[in-house]
């Protein structure tokens, strides 16, 4: 509790005074009204009636005494005293009323007394007195409206009641929605550990929620995952500082399973914000993608991939080329491109047919890619044509033709090398194919924006030519005709 210092004896005299009269009125005594002074006046229960006949304020206490007769408790929350003169101090009280009635009139909310005593002669007397409880109960000129107050109170009960009922059924309706739908519903708290989350997380990943909830959200994911989602975490908190849009955000990241699984799921986030903007939690809904994750890898490597190898088609060779090319103009180091068709290929597809040609050119790109940097590219241009681009060789032009040299000539060795191929049949056991195959290299140097992509190829595949027409497994550099 707190007070104003006042003089010493009159602080103790007055709140002997004020305890007397809280001890009276919560007791129902009658003496209560030898407190009052001839010149009072008050304010009644409501707020809003001025009394100021001293003998109606006693009648209007006695009301109250009669309509709850029984001891009642005052729960006190704080008081201050303040002097207005040497004869006047003001008391200022707040507190509960806890009635002896079944229903909870009134202990819920707080009172505030106001009360100014006056020196008369020798003695203090109350010669004002305000009650103020923030109610929306009493009506115009209701003094003390216990009654009516029981009446509403059992009403507001029936009410709580009906509400409590309906919260129940939306509960179970809310439950119904999170726990049987096959989406994941989760919430966590400001600092991403994790609240809630429904049920069907353990028939995704197999981990019962008392095992999540109150972990860090980041558990949720495999590390592949914890890198998008903290790069998520990254621009949603960039677009915050920038006053961008603080809306719903997805994305898709591999969740990690109990068993060692993992698998795909899309999220979508929102920031849970107080009355005044302050994020206190994140809630979203994690929906499992990962068939249609699979059925877009299929349709990229269908798009951009040799359905054979698995190595590169033309069209992602023609997006890597450019990438070299810009690369190239950064860097000021050149780039090169061969052109490799297999010189006795078309004997062996003819003779076995095209299941062992296939098995010929898988081993031909194994060959390629053990030949190279794993930042260079090895691509399937068709048939039994393939391309090797090389990136980030020398800013020197003899420099780079000499590096591209001996990758080429590495290329044309082990292509050379002869080829046992393993052929299975289904009615009989498996045999082993002997195959001689070589292959006729063009190599193009190239350096920035000084041919496009198209002349790139269209000169290697020159080059490529100048090999066969010198007898086939050979390496040849392109070089510029005068007049090109």
């Amino acid at each position: 509790m707190t007070s104003i210092l006042l003089h010493p004896d009159r602080h103790r005299k007055i709140r002997a005074l004020f305890d007397e009269y809280i001890e009276r009125y919560a007791a129902r005594d009658d003496r209560l009204t030898t407190l009052f002074s001839e010149n009072f006046s008050g304010y009644t229960g409501g707020g809003n009636e001025l009394v100021t006949d001293r003998d109606e304020w006693v009648r209007i206490t006695r009301q109250d005494f009669a309509e709850v007769p029984g001891r009642i408790r005052i729960e006190m929350r704080d008081i201050a005293l303040q002097d207005l003169s040497e004869e006047v101090v003001v008391v200022t009280a707040f507190f509960n009323i806890h009635l002896p009635l079944p229903e909870h009139v009134l202990s819920r909310e707080v009172a505030r007394l106001v009360l100014i005593f006056r020196l008369e002669g020798e003695d203090w007397k109350i010669v004002h007195s305000g009650i103020s409880i923030p109610y929306q109960l009493v009506q115009e000129g209701e003094v003390y409206p216990l009654p009516r107050l029981q009446e509403r109170n059992q009403v507001l009960e029936a009410l709580v009641e009906e509400r409590t009922r309906e919260l129940n059924e939306r509960e179970a309706f809310y439950r119904l929605l999170t726990e049987d739908t096959l989406d994941v519903i989760w919430r966590t708290d400001s600092n991403f550990l994790i609240t809630y989350i429904s049920p069907s997380d353990e028939r995704l990943r197999g981990f019962k929620a008392e095992e999540v909830v109150g972990r860090h959200a980041l558990d949720l994911f495999a590390d592949e995952g914890i890198a998008v989602v903290t790069e998520a975490m990254r621009k949603r908190q960039q677009a915050g500082q920038d006053g961008g849009d603080q809306g719903f955000i997805s994305f898709e990241a591999p969740h990690r399973c109990k068993d060692g699984r993992t698998i795909w799921g899309e999220v979508f986030s929102t920031a849970v914000r107080d009355e005044h903007g302050t994020i206190t939690g994140y809630h979203g809904i994690t929906r499992e993608i990962t068939k249609r994750k699979q059925m877009q890898d299929q349709v990229k490597e269908l798009a951009f991939y040799d359905t054979l190898t698995r190595l590169p088609n033309r069209r992602l060779l023609n997006d890597r080329l450019c990438q070299t090319l810009a690369a190239s103009k950064r860097s000021g180091r050149h780039g090169a491109l061969m052109f490799v068709d297999l010189d006795n290929f078309k004997p062996l597809n003819d003779k076995y047919g095209h299941f062992v040609g296939d098995l010929l050119l898988l081993e031909v790109a194994n060959r390629l890619k053990g030949c190279v940097r794993e930042m260079d590219t090895v691509a399937r241009f068709g048939g039994d044509e393939f391309v090797v681009m090389l990136g980030e060789l020398d800013v020197d032009h003899a420099a780079s033709i000499a590096l591209a040299e001996v990758v080429a000539e590495k290329i044309r060795t082990r292509l050379s090398g002869a080829y046992c191929l393993k052929v299975e049949h289904e009615d009989r056991a498996a045999s082993n194919v002997e195959h001689h195959c070589s292959a006729s290299i063009g190599v193009v140097v190239f350096l920035d924006h000084e041919a496009s992509p198209d002349d790139i190829l269209i000169c290697a595949d020159k080059a490529m030519y100048q090999a066969k027409a010198a007898g086939r497994n050979a390496v040849r550099f392109y070089v510029a005709d005068d007049g090109e």
